[in-house]
């Protein structure tokens, strides 16, 4: 009986954030499928001759498109968008194996085949990691980037030491990947709601945020969080062609005491990089596009307005 329950509930929730992505899409969408992902492609209002390079955004560990809809309606004011949706997370069925890896191969072929040129990829959390990725791996391919609050290596943020390396992460990757891989419904929505706090700061978005955790896969989280943990790419940001804008969230964090240390720490993410920009919102929580998008707008047009 109690299994039932949970399959009952989980496809609910299923159903629940495929009604919100299919509400937030705009009519004038275009979609396309790959092994790894999908696109949702919204053109954009401007008129053809002053529209903008096309912006590629890239949603963060178990979540969709949804969380980037305000984000949407703001750039196609001057660009064609491009939004992704992971396999294996908020209800996209997963795919067997290495994940990121194929998401990169898999994007790059895509703004190939889409003759986009130089789009400008804005990534969240992970997706930011996949900005960097892309960009490090094509450089001529990718234009400006912007990380929001996603960076080139996520472990430093849970040792708390810039100078943590792969090699010190290995079994506790192994680890974290194995425990997610044999999380029961429950255990993993007790374990996805004791971390909401540093989401997001308003009860309809942390919402939001466990719904999609909820459908998401959970040995596709865990490999995912894996790859996150054994992939660094602070070596390589010295390939980088294109100016980078690092966004930060510091509203979760327990004292404003800890605020040098953090900056410290995201600044030597991007110690290698050519042309790197930290900003950071030390009122938002993590997902800073739920949270304060006004602010995250402002920086991102004069970033980019800056990088033309």
């Amino acid at each position: 009986m109690i299994k039932c329950k949970s399959n009952t509930k989980a496809v609910f929730i299923a159903l629940y954030v495929s009604l919100i992505c299919y509400l937030n899409q705009p009519a004038n969408a275009k979609t396309a499928e790959y092994q790894s992902f999908s696109v949702s492609v919204t053109e954009s209002s401007a008129s053809p001759n002053t529209v903008a390079a096309p912006v590629i955004l890239i949603p963060g560990l178990m979540s969709d498109g949804s969380v980037w809809q305000s984000t949407v309606d703001e750039l196609r004011k001057n660009h064609q968008v491009h939004v992704v949706h992971i396999s294996g997370f908020a209800g996209k069925p997963a795919i067997a194996g290495p994940l990121l890896p194929v998401v990169k191969t898999e994007l790059l072929n895509y703004i190939r085949e889409q003759k986009l040129n130089k789009p400008v990829v804005i990534g969240h959390s992970l997706g930011g990691y996949m900005a960097f990725a892309l960009a490090t791996s094509a450089p001529d391919l990718i234009g400006p980037i912007v990380a929001v609050d996603g960076l080139p290596y996520l472990a430093p943020v849970f040792t708390r030491d810039a100078k943590t390396q792969v090699s010190d992460m290995q079994q506790q990757a192994a680890q974290i990947k194995l425990m997610y891989q044999q999380f029961s419904a429950e255990q993993f929505r007790s374990t996805i709601a004791q971390g909401l706090f540093i989401q997001a700061s308003a009860g309809k978005n942390a919402d939001q945020v466990l719904a999609m955790a909820m459908a998401s896969d959970r040995s596709a989280v865990g490999q995912a969080m894996f790859e996150l943990l054994t992939s660094d790419l602070r070596p390589v940001l010295a390939k980088l062609r294109q100016p980078v804008l690092l966004l930060g969230a510091g509203g979760a964090l327990p004292a404003e005491s800890m605020r040098p240390a953090v900056t410290s720490l995201y600044q030597q993410q991007l110690a290698a990089a050519p042309q790197a920009t930290l900003e950071f919102n030390w009122q938002s929580r993590h997902f800073i596009m739920l949270d304060d998008p006004q602010w995250m707008f402002n920086k991102i047009n004069k970033f980019l307005q800056g990088a033309r």
